[in-house]
């Protein structure tokens, strides 16, 4: 989870300390760290008061960047099963393990009083994502689940989504993502499909939820198409895998309203999703356009601005057999480089999760559907 915020010096502690939200991380790997970063700029309100991962030199790379910090002494643990033995001294967990375990760490921890940031995806598996999903439905599950969907509140996007009732009944979405391969992480997990669900359930989940967020409908699943592509990147690497993970691919998906009697209607609204691992020279990394029957929008990434365009009505384009004049058609830009966008789990209140247990197994939901629909051959 990357949300854009700033850190903020915290002021000296004092005996309300004592009410600060108790956290604990599950994972100090590279987003275990991001984690801790972000939570020490906002340490008047939330300590960290565990640390967990088997990895030892993880553990020590998340100690040296609390080193010295007074606002945060955690326990050292590197085992989940002891740390899940303090679950009555934690208000939030925040699991930021490998893919493959996080089905597994939330039907440990769902059935505890407690509020959980899970990074995506939630699984990896047709299996994990039903096991998941009938557990969440019974009737003793307590935990509060946020899935770490970031991408809702990058600048530019959440001002995209503020947009959207300007460009009437959207027809189109396109999502586009071009940038570098998967780094390395512990034990080269991240280039196993078992462990990560694939590329379009590792990486995708975020523009999936973004798709369902961005049209306020469901995609009809069982006509996602995909195409793609395996073998291009890490082929120089030891230890390699049986089949590579995808590196870049194609999705194509419908939406659809839901009907009176529950059986699907189709929206007239359609979807693609674009993927290359291996554009490092790209402009822009991440291209969202909505596309509506009175404009269009498109986000740009890390650029961080949205452009809106208004289509020209009869009036203003009469004589259709030449093209609309450039004077007609407007033009909206709006620069969110600058934007802090800040949200805070507060304690004591009614806590709703923005990016629920739902929406996150919707969107894995969507990633294991395209890979599904990709041929066996599929190669580079």
């Amino acid at each position: 989870m990357s949300p854009n915020v700033s850190l903020i010096e915290p002021a000296t502690p004092t005996a309300a300390e004592d009410e600060r939200i108790r956290c604990a991380i599950l994972g100090t790997g590279m987003m275990g760290q991001e984690h801790i970063s972000y939570i020490m700029g906002y340490s008047k309100e939330v300590r960290i008061d565990f640390l967990c991962d088997p990895f030892q030199k993880s553990l020590e790379v998340a100690e040296k960047i609390l080193q010295n910090n007074p606002y945060h002494q955690p326990t050292f643990l590197s085992n989940e099963d002891e740390l899940l033995g303090h679950v009555d001294k934690i208000d939030l967990l925040v699991i930021a393990t490998p893919n493959f375990m996080h089905t597994p760490t939330l039907l440990r921890w769902g059935w505890h009083d407690i509020t959980i940031l899970c990074e995506k995806p939630v699984a990896v598996s047709h299996e994990q994502h039903q096991e998941l999903q009938t557990a969440s439905r019974m009737s003793d599950w307590k935990a509060r689940i946020w899935v770490a969907m970031e991408y809702r509140y990058i600048p530019a996007i959440a001002r995209l989504l503020s947009l959207i009732p300007e460009i009437g009944d959207i027809k189109m979405v396109t999502i586009r993502e071009n940038r570098y391969p998967f780094l390395h992480k512990v034990g080269k997990w991240n280039r196993d499909r078992n462990k990560t669900g694939d590329t379009l359930v590792e990486k995708c989940c975020h523009f999936f939820d973004l798709f369902r967020l961005i049209t306020g409908k469901e995609v009809n699943v069982a006509k996602v198409k995909a195409l793609a592509q395996r073998g291009i990147n890490y082929h120089d690497e030891e230890d390699q895998f049986e089949k590579p993970i995808i590196d870049s691919a194609f999705v194509t998906m419908p939406f659809q309203n839901d009907s009176t009697d529950g059986s699907p209607v189709c929206s007239n609204a359609i979807g693609c999703l674009e993927l290359c691992m291996f554009a490092e020279g790209s402009r822009h990394q991440e291209e969202i356009i909505v596309t509506g029957t009175k404009g269009r929008l498109e986000a740009y990434l890390p650029e961080n601005k949205v452009f809106m365009y208004k289509r020209p009505t009869l009036t203003d384009w009469q004589d259709r057999s030449i093209p609309p004049p450039k004077e007609c058609i407007q033009e909206h830009v709006f620069d969110c480089s600058n934007v802090k966008d800040v949200r805070r789990f507060r304690k004591g209140a009614e806590f709703c999760p923005q990016v629920s247990l739902n929406d996150g197994l919707r969107a894995v939901e969507i990633g294991l559907h395209a890979t599904s629909a990709l041929d066996d051959d599929t190669s580079g």
